[in-house]
């Protein structure tokens, strides 16, 4: 009898706490603190927002992309920018980034293994050639030869290389992204998304050396011993030719189609734009670009 009253008892107890801890007033006060937790997080300024001539984007040709804010991160456009998409070159970028933390610029590298795969900075086996100047052929020449060189180089291998591409995609909470080489070619198991190449460009042009690479237009490096010069011309079209673009990353390949990153500044604000598997990177670009700097205002605090 008295273990039945026992149980009993436990069973009133564990109806009363299910009730009681899942009430209307428990939500309720949960979600308050949550509010106030929102509300107590700065905002960063200036913050965009909509113009009071707003008008939508015109539709573009690319499957996927996204603009946002470089400094907020506030979202100002997205097309499908979650789907899976081949990344092509602009995992190049993720390379630049690891190396970098694996790699000091002035640390100078003998290639090996050379990537014939175009489109290449001009490596040939013996090569010596600061880490800097790799990055240059990487970022600005868009170099598979490059690509590897670094992966092996600030690594044991290019495959614990690509490990830390990995890991560093999840630190910044690329959530739908996986890189399977360092260069971007077509796998089946390397993707990524719009959303987290935007999240990507934004971490790498907050780094000083890839934020002036990706901005130049063309320059000629030399090996460590100045005996070779390496001739590098920028893919990114619209450098130059858009107002205040000042980079990102380029890619194309068959099964990604066209590729294209932008960082663009006007009048102190920038955005960074992303376009995949467009028939027309450059165009498509522009007028995402045109459209954010038309359709939206910074306001001060």
């Amino acid at each position: 009898m008295n273990i039945v009253r026992a149980g009993l008892a436990l069973l009133i107890i564990f109806i009363f706490s299910i009730v009681f801890f899942s009430s209307p007033i428990q939500i309720l006060s949960k979600k308050n603190k949550e509010a106030q937790k929102a509300q107590d997080i700065p905002k960063l300024y200036p913050y965009p927002t909509k113009s009071d001539l707003y008008e939508p984007a015109t539709p573009i040709s690319a499957r996927s992309a996204t603009v946002i804010d470089a400094k907020t991160g506030v979202v100002l456009y997205q097309k499908d920018a979650d789907i899976a998409h081949l990344p092509a070159s602009t995992a190049k970028l993720m390379t630049a980034l690891v190396a970098l933390e694996k790699c000091a610029p002035s640390q100078i590298i003998t290639v090996g293994y050379v990537e014939r795969e175009p489109t290449q900075m001009g490596l040939a086996s013996g090569d010596v050639v600061t880490v800097e100047n790799l990055l240059y052929g990487l970022l600005v020449a868009s170099g598979n030869d490059a690509a590897y060189a670094l992966s092996y180089s600030c690594a044991k291998n290019t495959f614990q290389f690509v490990e830390q591409m990995n890991l560093k995609a999840k630190e910044l909470e690329m959530k739908n992204t996986h890189f399977q080489n360092p260069a971007g070619f077509d796998s089946p198991s390397q993707f990524t998304t719009a959303r987290d190449l935007a999240k990507l460009a934004k971490v790498a042009v907050a780094n000083p050396l890839i934020s002036r690479i990706v901005a130049t237009k063309e320059i000629t490096v030399t090996n460590a011993n100045n005996q070779k010069n390496y001739y590098l011309k920028n893919v990114n079209a619209l450098l130059g030719t858009v107002k205040g673009v000042e980079g990102i990353k380029t890619g194309l390949t068959e099964g990604a189609l066209q590729s294209l990153i932008t960082k663009t500044k006007r009048e102190g604000n920038t955005i960074i734009t992303v376009v995949l598997g467009s028939e027309d990177r450059f165009l498509d670009s522009t007028a995402l670009i045109d459209w954010a700097f038309a359709n939206h205002r910074w306001q001060a605090p």
